[in-house]
């Protein structure tokens, strides 16, 4: 009972916060999120104008269902026979109907939940992984979960329900009330009196329920980035032997959302109790008027029953249509986070960089002309810099961490562009340029730091960069990044599982896998990010050598501070002061002690 009328007090909160947006001006805001939403559910109208007639004709029957039982009450209590079974059987096969459509009501809305909520992921997945790298940026990785999990499923779960919610409920309010109408007007009104004594009281209750949900909103969203952030650096917290300390934090994040929880547990048993006390009033006041009129003859036993059934009916009735609206604004509020998401700016697109595989046989420079960059709000990363590596060469990024070397990576790949100067690629066949953007990527084998290895078997890792790559192919690119013999070692060869981040696998093999992955893929660009730190000096070579090899006319640019890998690159270029320079033969060695 406390939490039915915690659910109620909180239904007609909202009334009191749908009225407040639609005087500051947010209520458009409201109804577009819901036109966002309604863009999806419309694609299963047949199955919501099916949802809405099956509610409406439950709603009717167990109307019937209980004015049958009233009429069977009065038989019985006056021992009149006439019309007994078909009472009997009317009130039975109208809760059996209705059962079987609430059942039905209840499958069909589950159904299409959940094939809602799968629509509504795979777009905003798509719409995810085309977002702009750095708009992205700027969101945890807790957030996107919570956005991409709970939101979407919030959004889903009222997707198709709530529009018939709606109409049944009022029909069930609207007709609840004109039974009770139709047999006595004060009973009607007196069953009516709980919903504006509640909405006078939402006042108060509104802004504490605001207050209590933002913080513990904020605190669950915190800590899932905590325990995602955790468990992602799990290698690194054993390393540091500080697996206690985490504990000890995950134990504090749970403290702070328990008090948030009691506080605002606490709140609505206050609350609750009041509502209750309330509603104990309102049904001794109902109960006290029937014995009146019973008492006077005004009525029989079977309407007194239906009075008071009729009134819990109604005052439910009333619960569930102002108890739609938090619904609705929550709904809104996740559709809100999630279009928050679909609506940052998208990656730049130049489709006729694919174009540019039909003249990759010379492969292609790669070049960057005066590029002045800064991250959004940052300082300047990159100053009036220039920068160019040719077919068949090797060349060199070097510097100190921090300087912007993974930054000209991320130029290279069009992840980010320069605010001023240029990007480009050209090619060696017939001069044509695109400026880098996210289609030009085709043209880019990439290995980044750090471990990339999924979970999965080795060839599932290969085959991530082309599908229909044979068995064949696979190993001649293990060859080449001389990964072949140890995997051929493990019990599967290449159909070897390893675990997430390669776990199984040495630093040294998962940079060999992943150097063999973009061999596979094959691209007239190899971009290797510190992606050899981990091969001793004699593999690290033979590595290059195979991929020149192998494609003659690939551009290779590393970044490195080896001196094993320098002395095979034709140019060296240092990041040094926001300005990228090409370096001399005897600066190299300088800088190398210096780095």
């Amino acid at each position: 009972m406390a939490e039915q009328q915690e659910e109620k007090q909180a239904a007609f909160s909202s009334l009191q916060t749908l009225a407040g947006r639609v005087k500051d001006g947010t209520f458009r805001e409201i109804l577009e999120d819901w036109a966002w939403i309604f863009s999806y559910s419309r694609r299963y109208k047949g199955a919501i104008v099916f949802y809405t007639v099956l509610g409406i004709l439950s709603t009717t029957l167990s109307l019937a269902a209980g004015i049958a039982g009233k009429y069977l009450i009065d038989i019985i209590t006056g021992h009149q026979t006439d019309k007994l079974w078909f009472l009997i059987i009317l009130m039975l096969s109208s809760a059996a109907v209705s059962l079987l459509f609430s059942s039905l009501i209840s499958r069909l809305s589950a159904k299409i939940s959940i094939d809602i909520g799968n629509d509504i992921q795979a777009d905003i997945f798509d719409r995810i992984i085309d977002v702009d790298w750095e708009a992205l940026s700027a969101y945890s990785s807790g957030d996107l979960m919570n956005r991409f999990n709970s939101d979407v499923s919030a959004v889903s779960a009222n997707a198709i329900s709530w529009l018939p919610s709606v109409i049944i409920a009022l029909y069930n309010l609207a007709a609840t009330f004109a039974v009770i109408w139709h047999y006595d007007r004060v009973m009607s009104l007196l069953a009516f009196v709980t919903a504006p004594v509640m909405l006078l009281m939402s006042k108060y209750f509104i802004k504490k329920q605001r207050e209590y949900a933002r913080k513990m909103k904020e605190t669950g969203s915190r800590m899932i980035g905590f325990e995602v952030e955790t468990f992602y650096n799990v290698d690194t917290i054993k390393s540091f032997g500080i697996m206690e300390s985490y504990g000890k934090k995950l134990r504090d994040w749970q403290a702070r959302y328990k008090d948030i929880s009691l506080t605002y547990n606490l709140f609505t048993i206050k609350t609750g109790v009041f509502m209750k006390v309330l509603g104990l009033i309102v049904q001794y006041a109902a109960f006290g008027y029937c014995l009146f009129l019973l008492w006077t003859g005004q009525i029989t036993y079977g309407t007194m029953t239906l009075f008071l059934e009729q009134r819990v009916r109604l005052s439910t009735a009333f619960g569930n249509v102002a108890g739609i609206i938090p619904q609705f604004l929550s709904s809104s509020v996740s559709a809100h986070r999630i279009r928050e998401l679909t609506e940052l700016p998208k990656e730049k697109h130049l489709p006729e960089s694919r174009d540019l595989l039909k003249v990759s046989g010379k492969g292609f420079e790669v070049r960057m002309d005066s590029v002045t960059f800064a991250y959004s709000g940052d300082d300047v990363v990159l100053t009036d810099s220039a920068f160019y590596a040719c077919p068949g060469e090797i060349v060199a990024l070097v510097g100190p961490s921090g300087e912007g070397k993974t930054t000209l990576v991320r130029l290279f790949l069009g992840l980010v562009h320069p605010d001023e100067g240029n990007v480009y690629l050209q090619s060696a066949e017939d001069g044509t340029r695109v400026e880098m953007n996210a289609d030009s990527r085709c043209l880019f084998s990439y290995v980044p730091q750090g471990n990339t290895i999924l979970s999965g078997t080795i060839a599932e890792n290969l085959r991530m960069v082309k599908e229909d790559a044979t068995d064949e192919e696979i190993i001649e690119a293990l060859k080449v990044a001389c990964a072949y013999d140890f995997v051929m070692q493990m019990p599967d060869g290449i159909y070897s599982a390893v675990g997430e981040r390669g776990r199984g696998l040495s630093e040294g093999q998962a940079q060999r896998i992943a150097i063999a992955r973009a061999v596979l893929r094959d691209a007239p660009v190899l971009l290797l990010d510190e992606a050899t730190s981990a091969l001793d000096t004699a593999t690290e070579r033979e590595v290059l050598r195979n991929i020149i090899r192998q494609r003659p006319e690939k551009t290779c640019i590393v970044t490195t501070h080896r001196p094993s890998v320098l002395s095979m690159c034709r140019r060296v270029y240092r990041v040094l002061e926001t300005r990228v320079t090409e370096v001399d033969r005897e600066e190299t060695g300088q800088l190398l002690k210096d780095f």
